[in-house]
């Protein structure tokens, strides 16, 4: 960030005053616009390719009322990018872009009218991400948590050096994996939210939610703590246990409820997910909400509007600092 710029106020302050809203999925948002995802990098590609095609997925989003921009390193890793030739050096700076991608695109948003402070969170995938093989929802890899802390590590320090405004530890499929991101966490000097993905009321890899959340419940870098990537009817009763067992407000973005059929490589299904679940999600203490998989801007739009018609704990809006 320049001199010339102004941060945003601190995310963790900004949760204590009330709602802010998540954008939706990247991933479907590029697809929209025409870009082909199927490779092993999925949208981290287009960091090395169409990074333009990133800053203006974001800025629909924050269009479309996202206080939050979730940024295009989910998947995007040191040995990801090595399996494509890329050497270590330029791997930083491609996932190190992914932050200023989002930044360009909230200073686009506030130059075309929005008037709210405008958030960057850094994703950073699970191990299974990396692998490219839908193991990122079954987790238990084999690996020890010390293994899993020395492949986040790397990663997450770079993600840090670039200042965004929080790190979002996401779609983590068991404990395990967990633990070693709260691990890696440390020191580094950025906030984070841990959020699993889920199915019932257990992790992907069969843990009870309860014993899950616990582990965040006392990381003081964590300032959220909730589920993403999972069926809408599974977020109610998950953020409810977040918010009694850590006592720190709740991240929540679910998929649209529509299901993949892996054999015909194709969505099936409508999707569950409708306002009246993210006034219940925000009345039992989410203070993050936004969407996950087959999420667009006109759904967000539509969070964020239940969320400003929700009252006092409604999304925030006051304008943005000047500079920003």
């Amino acid at each position: 960030m320049s001199s010339s710029e102004t941060a945003p106020p601190g995310l963790a302050p900004a949760l204590a005053r009330g709602t802010l809203v998540l954008d939706g999925g990247l991933s479907n948002q590029l697809e929209s616009a025409g870009h082909d995802l199927s490779d092993q990098l999925w949208s981290a590609r287009l960091l090395a390719e169409r990074p333009e095609a990133i800053a203006a997925a974001h800025l629909a989003y924050f269009e479309a009322g996202a206080d939050v921009a979730i940024t295009a390193s989910y998947q995007a890793t040191f040995e990801g990018f090595a399996r494509r030739g890329i050497g270590r050096e330029r791997a930083a700076e491609l996932i190190a872009s992914g932050v200023e991608l989002a930044r360009l695109a909230a200073r686009r948003a506030h130059a075309r009218g929005v008037r709210r402070p405008l958030w960057t969170a850094a994703s950073a995938g699970p191990y299974g991400a990396m692998l490219a093989d839908g193991s990122e929802y079954r987790g238990r890899y084999g690996l020890s948590v010390s293994e899993l802390e020395r492949f986040h590590r790397p990663r997450l320090e770079v993600l840090a050096a670039a200042g965004p405004d929080v790190l979002a530890l996401e779609t983590v499929p068991d404990t395990e994996e967990a633990a070693a991101l709260l691990r890696a966490v440390r020191g580094l000097g950025v906030p984070a939210w841990l959020s699993y993905t889920v199915a019932g009321g257990r992790t992907r890899a069969g843990q009870p939610l309860e014993e899950a959340f616990a582990l965040a419940a006392e990381a003081p870098e964590v300032i959220a703590v909730g589920v993403n990537c999972c069926a809408p009817d599974d977020a109610g009763a998950a953020v409810e246990t977040a918010a009694r067992v850590t006592g720190k407000p709740v991240v929540v973005y679910p998929n649209s409820g529509e299901a993949w059929d892996a054999q015909a490589r194709a969505w099936t299904g409508r999707p569950a997910f409708t306002p009246e679940l993210v006034t219940h999600w925000q009345s039992h203490g989410a203070r993050l909400i936004g969407g996950c998989c087959r999420v667009g801007p006109a759904t967000i739009t539509e969070i964020a509007g239940a969320l400003h018609r929700a009252g006092p704990e409604a999304a925030t809006q006051e304008a943005p600092p000047a500079g920003t």
